[in-house]
Formats: C-alpha cells, sequence, structure tokens
C-alpha cells in the first residue's frame, strides 16, 4: 500500500489553522451581505468576497505554510506534473460532476427531491443562459483557480498530512469533514465525498498537483452549469417513478463510480515522502 505523506504539525498550529478558517468564513459571509446590500447578484458578491478575504487568510496563514514550505513544495515538484497525471486529474473532476448529476436526476426520477414551488414546471425545461463574460471570467478566477489552490495546500497537503500520524484512514475522514465545514449546509453529503475522493487522490499520488487539477475540473465545471444552465424539473406524484430517466441516470452513476475507483487506485506520482518534524 501506497504510505502517505506525513507531516509533524503541531497541536496548536491546527487549532490556528482551523480559527484561521472561520475567521475568513465569516468575513466572506459579511462582506457578501455587504456586497448584497450594494445590489450585487448573489454569485458574484459570493465570488468578489472571496476575492477580497483570499488576501487577510493567505497573510495569516503564512507563518504555517512558511515552517513547512520544504514539504509542501515537494507536494508540488513539478517533475509529477506529467500528462498522464494531468489527464487522469481532469477525468476524474469531470466524473465527480457526472456523480453529482446523475444521483439527483436519480433521486428525481423516484421522487427523493420534490420542490413545492408552484412555479417549478413538472416537465423537464433546460437551457443555456449565461451571464456577462466579466462575471463568468471571475467566477472562474476564484472558485477554478485560487480556491483548489488554497483549500488543496491546507485541507490535503497541511491537514490531512498531519493526522496521518494518527491513523491513515482517519486523516482522510477528519480532513475531509473539515473541509465539508467551510461550505454551505445544503452540499454538505456531497462535499463531504468529494473531500474523501480528493484525500484517497492525495493519498495514492502523493502530490497536491493531482487534487489541483481534479478540484479545479470539478470547480470549473460548476461554474459553466450553475451559470449557464437554467431549467428545472418538477414530476408532479402521479407520475413517480419516472423510470427510464431514473434507469438511465443509476447506470451513469454505477458506471461512473467503478471509473472514480480504478482513476484512485493509479500508483502514485512522486517518491515517498518522509514524516518532517
Amino acid at each position: 500500500m501506497t504510505q502517505p505523506p506525513a507531516l509533524r504539525v503541531p497541536a496548536h498550529a491546527i487549532v490556528a489553522i482551523i480559527l484561521i478558517l472561520v475567521f475568513a468564513f465569516f468575513v466572506r459571509s459579511w462582506l457578501q451581505l455587504e456586497l448584497r446590500a450594494q445590489g450585487f447578484e448573489i454569485s458574484h458578491a459570493r465570488d468578489l468576497s472571496y476575492l477580497m478575504a483570499s488576501p487577510a487568510l493567505i497573510l495569516m496563514l503564512l507563518p504555517i505554510i512558511r515552517d513547512h514550505k520544504v514539504f509542501v513544495l515537494q507536494l508540488l515538484n513539478r517533475s509529477h506534473l506529467t500528462v498522464r497525471v494531468v489527464l487522469s486529474a481532469v477525468a476524474l473532476g469531470v466524473l465527480m460532476r457526472i456523480v453529482f448529476w446523475s444521483q439527483l436526476l436519480a433521486r428525481i426520477s423516484f421522487g427523493l427531491v420534490h420542490s413545492d414551488n408552484p412555479d417549478v414546471v413538472a416537465d423537464p425545461t433546460f437551457y443555456f443562459a449565461c451571464p456577462p463574460p466579466q462575471v463568468i471570467g471571475l467566477g472562474f478566477l476564484v472558485m477554478a483557480v485560487l480556491v483548489p489552490v488554497v483549500e488543496e495546500i491546507l485541507h490535503r497537503g497541511i491537514l490531512q498530512s498531519a493526522f496521518v500520524h494518527k491513523e491513515q484512514t482517519i486523516a482522510v475522514f477528519v480532513s475531509a469533514a473539515i473541509f465539508t465545514l467551510f461550505h454551505p449546509p445544503a452540499s454538505y453529503a456531497f462535499v463531504f465525498v468529494m473531500g474523501i475522493v480528493l484525500g484517497l487522490q492525495f493519498w495514492n499520488t502523493q502530490t497536491l498537483w493531482t487534487t489541483m487539477i481534479t478540484h479545479a475540473t470539478y470547480n470549473g465545471l460548476v461554474q459553466l452549469d450553475w451559470r449557464c444552465l437554467r431549467g428545472s424539473w418538477n414530476p408532479s406524484a402521479e407520475k413517480l417513478p419516472v423510470l427510464q430517466p431514473g434507469v438511465w441516470s443509476i447506470a451513469v452513476l454505477i458506471v461512473s463510480l467503478l471509473l472514480i475507483t480504478w482513476l484512485l487506485s493509479e500508483r502514485k506520482a512522486g517518491a515517498p515522502l518522509a514524516p518532517r518534524p
């Protein structure tokens, strides 16, 4: 079995990281409310709040990252960034987005998800309508570049590596749980699964390039379908279950999960990393 990257991080440093993340989370929330009050659309306000709060977050975390600079740089060794690594990481991000949509469509098909909003139409209606380029551009900059870099260095590179000394599997679950807490509650279940997938990917490849690329790919696809895809589907109770889309969605979900399992079994991209004090 691949030996996961391990790092000696004092308990007070781990507590400091979590407190800094909590502080940054509240600052972003406050900034988002202020921007909303000034008339910014919710997604635009969220992106701007993250962009505005990020310098302070990075500045507060800099001493901790600097203490473990050599370890982090090992995880970002450019020799690990091969064509195979990039393609595998991109494929994993795409498959995770397919998993999200297939499980959602399956749940709708079998009546596990239903909206009480009378304005939501029963028949599926979907179309594309993208916001202005500058809004999408900001979304990609924040969610597909800045967020993956910061979150992967912290949650996988430092926190997961710090908990490996306790137990390898526990390290993946703990880092995924902390990762989940700093996302909207409505998305906790899927974000936790995403955290587990990224944790296992980091464990097996021993490089942050893979998780950053997968995270960036997934977030980039979210920007496209969340901002540009418009539509709804809310089948009435008498039509449930809607078997054909439900069965196809489950089939796609199973195939995607099998491919994800196969990709996660890929051998490490870099050399084993010894624990650092």
